[in-house]
């Protein structure tokens, strides 16, 4: 398996992370039910985020924590919703992707959860 290496490599880990989020029904509903989210609007934003964290792009200009600040003040978010991210965020870099990008892909989305955790558990 290759490494991480561009967007279009981040697009198909988004369309996979987000294919098996919308199929598990611990999360889905705030995809689903509470947001209504138009997915193909918002791939080209998920990659512009990573692409920024993984290859410094600065594509993404936006503040990522509001959005699931003002989520998390609609529906609860669980520290369970987040191991659930984590989870298929994961295995949707693994099933094609090895190194130091997908690693570091990896890491910084623990961190993230980590913090998300921490800001939206203040909310409710």
């Amino acid at each position: 398996m290759r490494d991480i290496e561009n967007r279009e490599d981040l697009m198909k880990v988004m369309r996979s992370f987000y294919d098996k989020l919308l199929a598990d029904e611990s999360i889905s509903h705030f995809f689903n039910d509470v947001i209504n989210l138009d997915l193909e609007e918002h791939f080209p934003i998920l990659v512009d985020f990573w692409d920024g964290i993984l290859f410094g792009s600065g594509a993404y200009k936006a503040n990522a924590m509001q959005p699931h600040i003002n989520l998390a003040k609609k529906s609860p978010i669980t520290a369970d919703h987040f191991r659930t991210w984590l989870k298929h965020l994961f295995l949707s870099i693994d099933e094609n992707h090895e190194g130091i990008n997908a690693h570091a892909m990896k890491a910084r989305a623990q961190n993230i959860a980590s913090l998300m955790e921490h800001k939206v558990g203040q909310i409710h």
